[in-house]
Protein backbone atom coordinates (compact mmCIF):
# COMPACT_ATOMS: atom_id res chain seq x y z
CA UNK A 1 0.00 0.00 0.00
CA UNK A 2 1.01 3.62 -0.52
CA UNK A 3 2.57 4.88 2.72
CA UNK A 4 4.23 8.16 1.72
CA UNK A 5 3.96 10.66 -1.11
CA UNK A 6 6.11 13.76 -1.62
CA UNK A 7 5.56 16.26 -4.44
CA UNK A 8 7.82 19.18 -5.29
CA UNK A 9 7.09 21.84 -7.93
CA UNK A 10 4.50 19.83 -9.83
CA UNK A 11 1.97 22.06 -11.63
CA UNK A 12 0.59 24.40 -8.94
CA UNK A 13 1.84 22.31 -6.01
CA UNK A 14 5.00 23.83 -4.58
CA UNK A 15 5.67 21.27 -1.87
CA UNK A 16 3.59 18.48 -0.40
CA UNK A 17 4.38 15.57 1.92
CA UNK A 18 1.80 13.01 3.00
CA UNK A 19 1.98 9.95 5.24
CA UNK A 20 -0.92 7.81 4.08
CA UNK A 21 -2.63 5.22 6.32
CA UNK A 22 -4.72 2.20 5.41
CA UNK A 23 -8.48 2.42 5.11
CA UNK A 24 -10.50 4.93 3.12
CA UNK A 25 -9.00 8.37 2.53
CA UNK A 26 -11.30 10.93 0.91
CA UNK A 27 -9.90 13.95 -0.94
CA UNK A 28 -12.05 17.03 -1.46
CA UNK A 29 -11.69 20.63 -2.49
CA UNK A 30 -13.31 23.28 -4.62
CA UNK A 31 -13.38 22.92 -8.38
CA UNK A 32 -10.01 23.89 -9.85
CA UNK A 33 -8.17 23.59 -6.54
CA UNK A 34 -6.00 20.80 -7.93
CA UNK A 35 -7.51 17.61 -6.50
CA UNK A 36 -6.33 15.61 -9.48
CA UNK A 37 -2.68 16.68 -9.04
CA UNK A 38 -2.20 13.94 -6.47
CA UNK A 39 -3.31 11.42 -9.07
CA UNK A 40 -1.11 13.08 -11.68
CA UNK A 41 1.85 12.71 -9.30
CA UNK A 42 1.06 9.05 -8.70
CA UNK A 43 0.72 8.51 -12.44
CA UNK A 44 4.13 10.07 -13.08
CA UNK A 45 5.70 8.00 -10.30
CA UNK A 46 4.24 4.92 -11.98
CA UNK A 47 5.46 5.70 -15.50
CA UNK A 48 2.97 8.08 -17.13
CA UNK A 49 4.32 10.28 -19.94
CA UNK A 50 5.90 13.49 -18.64
CA UNK A 51 6.30 16.86 -20.35
CA UNK A 52 7.55 20.33 -19.53
CA UNK A 53 4.02 21.52 -18.65
CA UNK A 54 4.14 19.29 -15.56
CA UNK A 55 6.87 21.45 -14.01
CA UNK A 56 5.79 24.39 -11.85
CA UNK A 57 6.40 27.67 -13.68
CA UNK A 58 9.74 29.27 -12.87
CA UNK A 59 11.34 26.13 -11.37
CA UNK A 60 13.98 23.89 -12.98
CA UNK A 61 12.34 20.55 -12.23
CA UNK A 62 9.49 18.67 -10.59
CA UNK A 63 10.10 15.69 -8.32
CA UNK A 64 7.86 12.94 -6.95
CA UNK A 65 8.68 10.34 -4.29
CA UNK A 66 6.29 7.46 -3.58
CA UNK A 67 6.90 4.83 -0.88
CA UNK A 68 4.99 1.55 -0.81
CA UNK A 69 4.67 -1.19 1.80
CA UNK A 70 4.92 -4.42 -0.24
CA UNK A 71 4.95 -6.86 2.69
CA UNK A 72 1.77 -8.53 1.41
CA UNK A 73 2.64 -8.18 -2.27
CA UNK A 74 4.64 -11.29 -3.32
CA UNK A 75 4.16 -10.55 -7.03
CA UNK A 76 5.74 -7.12 -6.63
CA UNK A 77 8.59 -8.54 -4.55
CA UNK A 78 9.21 -11.21 -7.19
CA UNK A 79 9.24 -8.61 -10.00
CA UNK A 80 11.76 -6.47 -8.13
CA UNK A 81 14.03 -9.45 -7.53
CA UNK A 82 13.82 -10.67 -11.14
CA UNK A 83 14.76 -7.20 -12.37
CA UNK A 84 17.52 -6.81 -9.73
CA UNK A 85 15.80 -3.73 -8.30
CA UNK A 86 15.03 -5.06 -4.82
CA UNK A 87 16.40 -3.39 -1.71
CA UNK A 88 17.75 -4.69 1.58
CA UNK A 89 14.36 -3.95 3.15
CA UNK A 90 12.11 -6.30 1.19
CA UNK A 91 9.00 -4.82 2.81
CA UNK A 92 9.43 -1.39 1.19
CA UNK A 93 9.63 -0.09 -2.34
CA UNK A 94 10.62 3.51 -3.14
CA UNK A 95 9.87 5.15 -6.49
CA UNK A 96 11.30 8.48 -7.61
CA UNK A 97 10.62 10.50 -10.75
CA UNK A 98 12.23 13.79 -11.79
CA UNK A 99 10.85 15.88 -14.67
CA UNK A 100 13.05 18.71 -15.93
CA UNK A 101 11.76 21.98 -17.37
CA UNK A 102 12.97 20.91 -20.84
CA UNK A 103 10.58 17.93 -20.73
CA UNK A 104 13.16 15.23 -20.07
CA UNK A 105 12.68 12.91 -17.12
CA UNK A 106 14.55 10.33 -15.06
CA UNK A 107 13.28 7.51 -12.89
CA UNK A 108 14.59 5.42 -10.00
CA UNK A 109 13.32 2.28 -8.25
CA UNK A 110 14.84 1.70 -4.82
CA UNK A 111 17.57 4.18 -5.66
CA UNK A 112 18.58 2.46 -8.91
CA UNK A 113 18.13 4.14 -12.32
CA UNK A 114 15.17 2.61 -14.13
CA UNK A 115 13.16 2.99 -17.31
CA UNK A 116 9.63 4.36 -17.58
CA UNK A 117 8.54 0.96 -18.86
CA UNK A 118 9.82 -0.65 -15.66
CA UNK A 119 7.84 1.87 -13.60
CA UNK A 120 4.71 0.88 -15.51
CA UNK A 121 5.32 -2.83 -15.06
CA UNK A 122 5.91 -2.47 -11.33
CA UNK A 123 3.03 -0.02 -10.95
CA UNK A 124 0.55 -2.63 -12.20
CA UNK A 125 1.20 -4.51 -8.93
CA UNK A 126 1.01 -1.46 -6.66
CA UNK A 127 -1.98 0.72 -7.59
CA UNK A 128 -5.18 0.42 -9.61
CA UNK A 129 -6.75 3.75 -10.65
CA UNK A 130 -10.45 4.00 -11.52
CA UNK A 131 -11.30 7.29 -13.23
CA UNK A 132 -14.51 9.25 -13.54
CA UNK A 133 -14.46 8.62 -17.29
CA UNK A 134 -13.92 4.89 -16.93
CA UNK A 135 -17.42 4.26 -18.22
CA UNK A 136 -16.15 5.46 -21.59
CA UNK A 137 -13.77 2.50 -21.77
CA UNK A 138 -16.74 0.23 -21.02
CA UNK A 139 -18.11 1.22 -24.41
CA UNK A 140 -15.32 -0.82 -26.01
CA UNK A 141 -15.91 -4.57 -26.25
CA UNK A 142 -12.23 -5.42 -25.81
CA UNK A 143 -12.44 -3.88 -22.32
CA UNK A 144 -15.25 -6.30 -21.41
CA UNK A 145 -13.09 -9.33 -22.19
CA UNK A 146 -10.18 -7.95 -20.18
CA UNK A 147 -12.38 -7.23 -17.13
CA UNK A 148 -13.95 -10.69 -17.23
CA UNK A 149 -10.55 -12.41 -17.50
CA UNK A 150 -9.19 -10.36 -14.59
CA UNK A 151 -12.27 -11.20 -12.51
CA UNK A 152 -11.80 -14.91 -13.32
CA UNK A 153 -8.01 -14.74 -12.66
CA UNK A 154 -7.33 -16.04 -16.17
CA UNK A 155 -4.29 -13.87 -16.92
CA UNK A 156 -1.79 -16.76 -17.03
CA UNK A 157 -4.15 -18.99 -19.02
CA UNK A 158 -4.72 -16.24 -21.59
CA UNK A 159 -0.96 -15.64 -21.84
CA UNK A 160 -0.52 -19.33 -22.64
CA UNK A 161 -3.33 -19.09 -25.20
CA UNK A 162 -1.64 -16.06 -26.82
CA UNK A 163 1.64 -17.94 -27.21
CA UNK A 164 -0.12 -20.89 -28.83
CA UNK A 165 -1.90 -18.44 -31.16
CA UNK A 166 1.42 -16.84 -32.21
CA UNK A 167 2.93 -20.27 -32.90
CA UNK A 168 -0.18 -21.24 -34.89
CA UNK A 169 -0.04 -18.04 -36.97
CA UNK A 170 3.65 -18.52 -37.74
CA UNK A 171 3.15 -22.14 -38.76
CA UNK A 172 0.15 -21.28 -40.96
CA UNK A 173 2.10 -18.55 -42.79
CA UNK A 174 4.98 -20.98 -43.33
CA UNK A 175 2.65 -23.57 -44.85
CA UNK A 176 1.08 -20.98 -47.16
CA UNK A 177 4.53 -19.93 -48.36
CA UNK A 178 5.44 -23.52 -49.14
CA UNK A 179 2.20 -24.11 -51.06
CA UNK A 180 2.59 -20.95 -53.11
CA UNK A 181 5.68 -22.11 -54.97
CA UNK A 182 4.31 -21.51 -58.49
CA UNK A 183 6.01 -21.48 -61.88
CA UNK A 184 7.56 -18.08 -61.19
CA UNK A 185 9.24 -19.47 -58.09
CA UNK A 186 10.40 -22.51 -60.06
CA UNK A 187 12.08 -20.17 -62.53
CA UNK A 188 13.69 -18.38 -59.61
CA UNK A 189 14.87 -21.75 -58.31
CA UNK A 190 16.58 -22.61 -61.64
CA UNK A 191 18.27 -19.21 -61.79
CA UNK A 192 19.50 -19.57 -58.23
CA UNK A 193 20.96 -22.99 -58.93
CA UNK A 194 22.92 -21.64 -61.92
CA UNK A 195 24.12 -18.55 -60.03
CA UNK A 196 25.15 -20.48 -56.93
CA UNK A 197 27.03 -23.09 -58.99
CA UNK A 198 28.89 -20.33 -60.87
CA UNK A 199 29.83 -18.53 -57.63
CA UNK A 200 30.84 -21.72 -55.86
CA UNK A 201 33.14 -22.59 -58.76
CA UNK A 202 34.80 -19.23 -58.18
CA UNK A 203 35.16 -20.19 -54.47
CA UNK A 204 35.77 -16.62 -53.42
CA UNK A 205 36.93 -16.29 -49.82
CA UNK A 206 36.22 -13.51 -47.34
CA UNK A 207 38.66 -10.57 -47.76
CA UNK A 208 40.30 -12.33 -50.74
CA UNK A 209 39.50 -9.49 -53.16
CA UNK A 210 41.42 -6.93 -51.12
CA UNK A 211 44.40 -9.30 -50.76
CA UNK A 212 44.44 -9.98 -54.52
CA UNK A 213 44.32 -6.29 -55.40
CA UNK A 214 47.22 -5.54 -53.06
CA UNK A 215 49.23 -8.44 -54.47
CA UNK A 216 48.51 -7.36 -58.06
CA UNK A 217 49.82 -3.88 -57.36
CA UNK A 218 52.98 -5.28 -55.84
CA UNK A 219 53.63 -7.81 -58.63
CA UNK A 220 52.86 -5.35 -61.45
CA UNK A 221 55.28 -2.78 -60.04
CA UNK A 222 57.90 -5.24 -58.78
CA UNK A 223 60.68 -4.10 -61.12
CA UNK A 224 60.11 -0.42 -60.34
CA UNK A 225 59.76 -1.11 -56.64
CA UNK A 226 63.06 -3.02 -56.55
CA UNK A 227 64.97 -0.35 -58.47
CA UNK A 228 63.58 2.60 -56.57
CA UNK A 229 63.83 0.80 -53.24
CA UNK A 230 67.48 -0.06 -53.81
CA UNK A 231 68.28 3.51 -54.90
CA UNK A 232 66.61 4.89 -51.79
CA UNK A 233 68.51 2.37 -49.67
CA UNK A 234 71.80 3.50 -51.18
CA UNK A 235 70.98 7.12 -50.34
CA UNK A 236 70.21 6.18 -46.76
CA UNK A 237 73.06 3.75 -46.12
CA UNK A 238 75.42 3.40 -49.01
CA UNK A 239 78.75 5.14 -49.66
CA UNK A 240 80.43 7.84 -47.58
CA UNK A 241 77.93 10.39 -48.87
CA UNK A 242 74.84 8.48 -47.64
CA UNK A 243 72.52 9.98 -45.08
CA UNK A 244 73.71 7.58 -42.38
CA UNK A 245 77.37 8.36 -42.90
CA UNK A 246 76.78 12.11 -43.04
CA UNK A 247 74.70 12.08 -39.85
CA UNK A 248 77.25 9.91 -38.09
CA UNK A 249 80.03 12.29 -39.05
CA UNK A 250 77.97 15.30 -37.90
CA UNK A 251 77.37 13.70 -34.51
CA UNK A 252 81.08 13.00 -34.04
CA UNK A 253 82.09 16.57 -34.95
CA UNK A 254 79.49 18.11 -32.63
CA UNK A 255 80.42 15.90 -29.70
CA UNK A 256 84.06 17.05 -29.94
CA UNK A 257 83.22 20.71 -29.35
CA UNK A 258 84.46 21.65 -25.80
CA UNK A 259 81.41 23.50 -24.40
CA UNK A 260 78.77 23.20 -21.69
CA UNK A 261 76.11 24.97 -23.76
CA UNK A 262 72.86 23.05 -23.31
CA UNK A 263 71.65 24.10 -26.72
CA UNK A 264 74.43 22.12 -28.41
CA UNK A 265 73.57 19.10 -26.25
CA UNK A 266 69.97 19.28 -27.43
CA UNK A 267 71.09 19.56 -31.06
CA UNK A 268 73.38 16.57 -30.60
CA UNK A 269 70.47 14.57 -29.19
CA UNK A 270 68.30 15.45 -32.19
CA UNK A 271 71.03 14.37 -34.63
CA UNK A 272 71.46 11.06 -32.78
CA UNK A 273 67.73 10.46 -32.94
CA UNK A 274 67.75 11.23 -36.68
CA UNK A 275 70.61 8.77 -37.12
CA UNK A 276 68.63 6.05 -35.35
CA UNK A 277 65.59 6.75 -37.55
CA UNK A 278 67.71 6.55 -40.75
CA UNK A 279 69.24 3.24 -39.62
CA UNK A 280 65.75 1.83 -38.89
CA UNK A 281 64.47 3.00 -42.29
CA UNK A 282 67.45 1.41 -44.01
CA UNK A 283 66.75 -1.97 -42.40
CA UNK A 284 63.07 -1.83 -43.43
CA UNK A 285 64.02 -0.84 -47.00
CA UNK A 286 66.40 -3.77 -47.14
CA UNK A 287 63.65 -6.17 -46.07
CA UNK A 288 61.23 -4.64 -48.59
CA UNK A 289 63.62 -4.92 -51.54
CA UNK A 290 64.43 -8.50 -50.61
CA UNK A 291 60.71 -9.41 -50.49
CA UNK A 292 59.97 -8.04 -53.96
CA UNK A 293 60.17 -10.76 -56.58
CA UNK A 294 59.63 -10.74 -60.33
CA UNK A 295 56.96 -13.47 -60.88
CA UNK A 296 55.15 -13.02 -64.24
CA UNK A 297 53.20 -16.29 -63.89
CA UNK A 298 51.80 -15.33 -60.49
CA UNK A 299 50.95 -11.87 -61.82
CA UNK A 300 49.01 -13.40 -64.73
CA UNK A 301 47.06 -15.69 -62.37
CA UNK A 302 46.14 -12.84 -60.02
CA UNK A 303 45.02 -10.56 -62.86
CA UNK A 304 42.88 -13.31 -64.45
CA UNK A 305 41.19 -14.08 -61.11
CA UNK A 306 40.53 -10.40 -60.48
CA UNK A 307 39.03 -10.09 -63.95
CA UNK A 308 36.67 -13.02 -63.25
CA UNK A 309 35.58 -11.45 -59.95
CA UNK A 310 34.91 -8.07 -61.59
CA UNK A 311 32.89 -9.70 -64.40
CA UNK A 312 30.69 -11.66 -61.98
CA UNK A 313 30.08 -8.56 -59.87
CA UNK A 314 28.92 -6.64 -62.98
CA UNK A 315 26.71 -9.59 -63.91
CA UNK A 316 24.97 -9.46 -60.54
CA UNK A 317 24.83 -5.62 -60.57
CA UNK A 318 26.80 -5.27 -57.35
CA UNK A 319 30.20 -3.94 -56.30
CA UNK A 320 33.11 -6.44 -56.38
CA UNK A 321 33.56 -6.18 -52.60
CA UNK A 322 29.91 -7.26 -52.14
CA UNK A 323 30.29 -10.49 -54.13
CA UNK A 324 31.37 -12.72 -51.24
CA UNK A 325 28.36 -11.83 -49.02
CA UNK A 326 26.07 -11.99 -52.05
CA UNK A 327 27.12 -15.58 -52.73
CA UNK A 328 26.27 -16.55 -49.15
CA UNK A 329 22.80 -14.96 -49.41
CA UNK A 330 22.05 -16.74 -52.69
CA UNK A 331 23.06 -20.10 -51.19
CA UNK A 332 20.79 -19.51 -48.16
CA UNK A 333 17.85 -18.59 -50.41
CA UNK A 334 18.43 -21.67 -52.56
CA UNK A 335 18.57 -23.96 -49.52
CA UNK A 336 15.39 -22.42 -48.17
CA UNK A 337 13.44 -22.93 -51.40
CA UNK A 338 14.79 -26.42 -52.08
CA UNK A 339 13.93 -27.60 -48.58
CA UNK A 340 10.37 -26.26 -48.87
CA UNK A 341 8.54 -29.02 -50.74
CA UNK A 342 10.12 -31.66 -48.54
CA UNK A 343 8.67 -29.97 -45.44
CA UNK A 344 5.08 -29.33 -46.59
CA UNK A 345 3.70 -32.51 -44.99
CA UNK A 346 5.72 -31.93 -41.84
CA UNK A 347 4.53 -28.30 -41.50
CA UNK A 348 0.92 -29.32 -42.24
CA UNK A 349 1.07 -31.92 -39.48
CA UNK A 350 2.58 -29.35 -37.10
CA UNK A 351 -0.23 -26.90 -37.95
CA UNK A 352 -2.85 -29.55 -37.24
CA UNK A 353 -1.27 -30.24 -33.83
CA UNK A 354 -1.20 -26.51 -32.99
CA UNK A 355 -4.82 -26.14 -34.10
CA UNK A 356 -5.88 -28.94 -31.79
CA UNK A 357 -3.79 -27.51 -28.95
CA UNK A 358 -5.32 -24.06 -29.51
CA UNK A 359 -8.90 -25.41 -29.43
CA UNK A 360 -8.28 -27.44 -26.28
CA UNK A 361 -6.81 -24.46 -24.41
CA UNK A 362 -9.58 -22.18 -25.71
CA UNK A 363 -12.24 -24.65 -24.51
CA UNK A 364 -10.78 -24.66 -20.99
CA UNK A 365 -10.71 -20.84 -20.89
CA UNK A 366 -14.22 -20.58 -22.32
CA UNK A 367 -15.66 -22.82 -19.61
CA UNK A 368 -13.98 -20.76 -16.88
CA UNK A 369 -15.22 -17.54 -18.49
CA UNK A 370 -18.84 -18.76 -18.50
CA UNK A 371 -18.63 -19.78 -14.86
CA UNK A 372 -17.04 -16.44 -13.92
CA UNK A 373 -19.61 -14.54 -16.03
CA UNK A 374 -22.48 -15.99 -14.00
CA UNK A 375 -20.79 -14.98 -10.76
CA UNK A 376 -19.94 -11.51 -12.14
CA UNK A 377 -23.57 -11.00 -13.24
CA UNK A 378 -24.93 -11.83 -9.80
CA UNK A 379 -22.52 -9.53 -7.99
CA UNK A 380 -22.96 -6.59 -10.37
CA UNK A 381 -26.76 -6.88 -10.30
CA UNK A 382 -26.59 -6.84 -6.51
CA UNK A 383 -24.54 -3.64 -6.61
CA UNK A 384 -26.88 -2.08 -9.18
CA UNK A 385 -29.79 -2.68 -6.83
CA UNK A 386 -27.93 -0.88 -4.05
CA UNK A 387 -27.24 2.00 -6.46
CA UNK A 388 -30.93 2.55 -7.19
CA UNK A 389 -31.12 0.42 -10.33
CA UNK A 390 -33.04 -2.54 -8.93
CA UNK A 391 -34.98 -3.01 -12.17
CA UNK A 392 -31.82 -3.24 -14.25
CA UNK A 393 -30.43 -6.58 -15.37
CA UNK A 394 -26.75 -6.94 -16.22
CA UNK A 395 -25.57 -9.81 -18.38
CA UNK A 396 -22.14 -10.89 -19.57
CA UNK A 397 -22.62 -12.50 -22.95
CA UNK A 398 -19.97 -15.12 -23.81
CA UNK A 399 -20.51 -16.43 -27.33
CA UNK A 400 -18.32 -18.87 -29.27
CA UNK A 401 -16.61 -17.75 -32.45
CA UNK A 402 -14.76 -19.73 -35.10
CA UNK A 403 -12.24 -16.96 -35.68
CA UNK A 404 -8.97 -17.74 -33.95
CA UNK A 405 -7.88 -14.89 -31.66
CA UNK A 406 -4.99 -14.46 -29.24
CA UNK A 407 -7.54 -14.60 -26.40
CA UNK A 408 -9.24 -17.81 -27.55
CA UNK A 409 -12.57 -18.52 -29.25
CA UNK A 410 -14.94 -16.29 -27.27
CA UNK A 411 -16.75 -13.07 -28.08
CA UNK A 412 -17.45 -11.25 -24.78
CA UNK A 413 -19.77 -8.28 -24.38
CA UNK A 414 -21.51 -6.62 -21.43
CA UNK A 415 -25.26 -6.32 -21.92
CA UNK A 416 -27.78 -4.35 -19.87
CA UNK A 417 -31.53 -4.02 -19.59
CA UNK A 418 -32.51 -0.92 -17.62
CA UNK A 419 -36.27 -1.51 -17.67
CA UNK A 420 -38.31 -4.63 -16.79
CA UNK A 421 -39.50 -6.66 -19.76
CA UNK A 422 -36.97 -5.23 -22.15
CA UNK A 423 -34.28 -7.47 -23.64
CA UNK A 424 -30.70 -6.83 -22.65
CA UNK A 425 -28.82 -4.66 -25.13
CA UNK A 426 -25.21 -3.77 -25.63
CA UNK A 427 -23.89 -1.19 -23.17
CA UNK A 428 -22.76 0.78 -26.20
CA UNK A 429 -26.44 1.58 -26.87
CA UNK A 430 -27.12 2.92 -23.35
CA UNK A 431 -27.74 6.67 -23.76
CA UNK A 432 -28.01 7.89 -20.17
CA UNK A 433 -24.72 9.18 -18.76
CA UNK A 434 -26.04 8.78 -15.21
CA UNK A 435 -26.92 5.14 -15.82
CA UNK A 436 -23.55 4.50 -17.38
CA UNK A 437 -21.83 6.06 -14.37
CA UNK A 438 -23.66 3.80 -11.94
CA UNK A 439 -23.13 0.71 -14.07
CA UNK A 440 -19.44 1.57 -14.32
CA UNK A 441 -19.20 2.04 -10.56
CA UNK A 442 -20.91 -1.30 -9.90
CA UNK A 443 -18.46 -3.06 -12.21
CA UNK A 444 -15.49 -1.31 -10.62
CA UNK A 445 -16.62 -2.18 -7.08
CA UNK A 446 -17.08 -5.86 -7.96
CA UNK A 447 -13.83 -6.24 -9.88
CA UNK A 448 -11.91 -4.34 -7.20
CA UNK A 449 -13.04 -6.91 -4.62
CA UNK A 450 -11.12 -9.62 -6.44
CA UNK A 451 -8.09 -7.43 -7.09
CA UNK A 452 -4.76 -8.41 -5.55
CA UNK A 453 -3.63 -4.78 -5.73
CA UNK A 454 -3.60 -3.27 -2.21
CA UNK A 455 -4.22 0.37 -3.19
CA UNK A 456 -7.29 1.39 -5.22
CA UNK A 457 -7.83 4.97 -6.35
CA UNK A 458 -11.27 6.27 -7.35
CA UNK A 459 -11.28 9.61 -9.16
CA UNK A 460 -14.81 11.08 -8.91
CA UNK A 461 -16.43 7.81 -10.00
CA UNK A 462 -19.55 9.09 -8.21
CA UNK A 463 -20.19 11.72 -10.89
CA UNK A 464 -23.85 11.81 -11.88
CA UNK A 465 -24.97 10.27 -8.57
CA UNK A 466 -26.72 12.02 -5.68
CA UNK A 467 -28.96 11.55 -2.64
CA UNK A 468 -29.32 8.20 -0.98
CA UNK A 469 -27.45 6.48 -3.81
CA UNK A 470 -24.41 8.62 -3.05
CA UNK A 471 -24.45 7.45 0.56
CA UNK A 472 -24.53 3.84 -0.61
CA UNK A 473 -21.59 4.54 -2.91
CA UNK A 474 -19.65 5.85 0.07
CA UNK A 475 -20.46 2.75 2.09
CA UNK A 476 -19.39 0.49 -0.77
CA UNK A 477 -16.06 2.27 -1.02
CA UNK A 478 -15.62 2.17 2.77
CA UNK A 479 -16.29 -1.56 2.84
CA UNK A 480 -13.70 -2.09 0.11
CA UNK A 481 -11.16 -0.15 2.18
CA UNK A 482 -11.39 -2.56 5.10
CA UNK A 483 -9.14 -5.05 3.32
CA UNK A 484 -6.69 -2.53 1.90
CA UNK A 485 -6.39 1.13 1.03
CA UNK A 486 -8.83 3.36 -0.85
CA UNK A 487 -8.10 6.89 -2.07
CA UNK A 488 -11.29 8.55 -3.25
CA UNK A 489 -11.48 11.99 -4.86
CA UNK A 490 -15.11 13.05 -4.51
CA UNK A 491 -17.44 16.03 -4.80
CA UNK A 492 -20.26 14.36 -2.82
CA UNK A 493 -20.58 14.99 0.95
CA UNK A 494 -22.33 11.64 1.36
CA UNK A 495 -19.19 9.91 0.10
CA UNK A 496 -16.74 12.19 1.91
CA UNK A 497 -18.46 11.51 5.22
CA UNK A 498 -17.69 7.80 4.89
CA UNK A 499 -13.92 8.26 4.89
CA UNK A 500 -11.71 6.98 7.68
CA UNK A 501 -9.65 10.13 7.14
CA UNK A 502 -10.14 13.29 5.11
CA UNK A 503 -7.70 15.31 2.99
CA UNK A 504 -8.63 18.80 1.84
CA UNK A 505 -6.91 20.68 -0.96
CA UNK A 506 -7.27 24.37 -1.66
CA UNK A 507 -5.71 26.86 -4.03
CA UNK A 508 -4.09 30.20 -3.12
CA UNK A 509 -3.63 32.95 -5.67
CA UNK A 510 -1.78 36.25 -5.58
CA UNK A 511 -0.93 38.68 -8.33
CA UNK A 512 2.28 36.81 -9.07
CA UNK A 513 1.78 33.30 -7.77
CA UNK A 514 -0.66 30.39 -7.55
CA UNK A 515 -0.23 27.26 -5.48
CA UNK A 516 -2.22 24.42 -3.95
CA UNK A 517 -1.90 22.96 -0.46
CA UNK A 518 -3.33 19.79 1.05
CA UNK A 519 -4.08 19.20 4.74
CA UNK A 520 -5.57 16.50 6.93
CA UNK A 521 -8.86 17.61 8.49
CA UNK A 522 -9.79 16.97 12.11
CA UNK A 523 -13.40 16.32 13.06
CA UNK A 524 -14.39 19.99 13.35
CA UNK A 525 -12.82 20.91 10.04
CA UNK A 526 -14.41 17.88 8.40
CA UNK A 527 -17.79 19.19 9.50
CA UNK A 528 -17.00 22.57 7.94
CA UNK A 529 -15.89 20.99 4.66
CA UNK A 530 -18.95 18.73 4.50
CA UNK A 531 -21.13 21.78 5.12
CA UNK A 532 -19.44 23.60 2.24
CA UNK A 533 -20.08 20.61 0.00
CA UNK A 534 -23.70 20.53 1.13
CA UNK A 535 -24.57 24.21 0.97
CA UNK A 536 -21.89 26.19 -0.84
CA UNK A 537 -19.73 29.08 0.34
CA UNK A 538 -22.22 30.63 2.81
CA UNK A 539 -22.48 28.23 5.73
CA UNK A 540 -25.57 28.31 7.92
CA UNK A 541 -26.10 26.75 11.31
CA UNK A 542 -28.57 24.38 9.72
CA UNK A 543 -26.01 23.24 7.12
CA UNK A 544 -23.34 22.79 9.77
CA UNK A 545 -25.71 20.78 11.94
CA UNK A 546 -26.62 18.58 9.00
CA UNK A 547 -22.92 18.03 8.21
CA UNK A 548 -22.11 17.21 11.84
CA UNK A 549 -24.98 14.76 12.04
CA UNK A 550 -23.89 13.10 8.78
CA UNK A 551 -20.29 12.70 9.95
CA UNK A 552 -21.13 11.49 13.49
CA UNK A 553 -23.69 9.05 12.12
CA UNK A 554 -21.13 7.52 9.80
CA UNK A 555 -18.41 7.41 12.47
CA UNK A 556 -20.83 5.66 14.80
CA UNK A 557 -21.83 3.16 12.11
CA UNK A 558 -18.18 2.45 11.35
CA UNK A 559 -17.41 1.86 15.03
CA UNK A 560 -20.38 -0.53 15.30
CA UNK A 561 -19.20 -2.36 12.20
CA UNK A 562 -15.70 -2.70 13.68
CA UNK A 563 -17.11 -4.04 16.98
CA UNK A 564 -19.19 -6.64 15.14
CA UNK A 565 -16.11 -7.68 13.18
CA UNK A 566 -14.12 -8.21 16.40
CA UNK A 567 -17.02 -10.18 17.95
CA UNK A 568 -17.22 -12.35 14.86
CA UNK A 569 -13.51 -13.11 15.04
CA UNK A 570 -13.81 -13.95 18.75
CA UNK A 571 -16.67 -16.31 18.02
CA UNK A 572 -14.62 -18.08 15.38
CA UNK A 573 -11.49 -18.17 17.55
CA UNK A 574 -12.51 -18.84 21.18
CA UNK A 575 -10.11 -17.47 23.75
CA UNK A 576 -9.10 -14.46 21.66
CA UNK A 577 -9.26 -11.12 23.46
CA UNK A 578 -9.85 -7.74 21.89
Amino acid sequence: MLTYLAINNLAIVEQLELDLPAGMTVITGETGAGKSIMLDALGLALGDRADADSVRHGTPKAEIHAHFDITKLPQGQRWLKENELDSEDSSECILRRVIHANGRSKAWINGQPSSVQQLKQLGSYLIDIHGQHEHQSLLRKDTHLILLDEFAHLEKSVQKQSQIFRDWQKCRRRLEQLKNQDSEQQARLELLRYQVEELEQLALEDQELQALEEEQQKLANAETLIAEGQATLDLCDGDDNSARQVLNYACQRLSQIPTQDTRLNEINQLLNEALIQVEEASRELNYFVASCELDPERLQFVEERLSTIYQLARKHHILPEELYQHSIQLREELDRIESGPQNIDQVAEQLEQLTQKFREQAAKISQKRRTAADKLNRQINKQLALLGMGNARFETRVQPTEQFQSTGLDDVEFMISTNPGQPAKSMIKIASGGELSRISLAIQVVTAQTSTIPTLVFDEVDVGISGGTAEIVGKLLHDLAQSGQILSITHLPQVAAQGDQHLHIRKFSTKTNTKSEMHWLDEDHRVTELARMLGGVDLTEQTLAHAREMLLSNLSAQATHATKTVQTIQAIEPGTTS
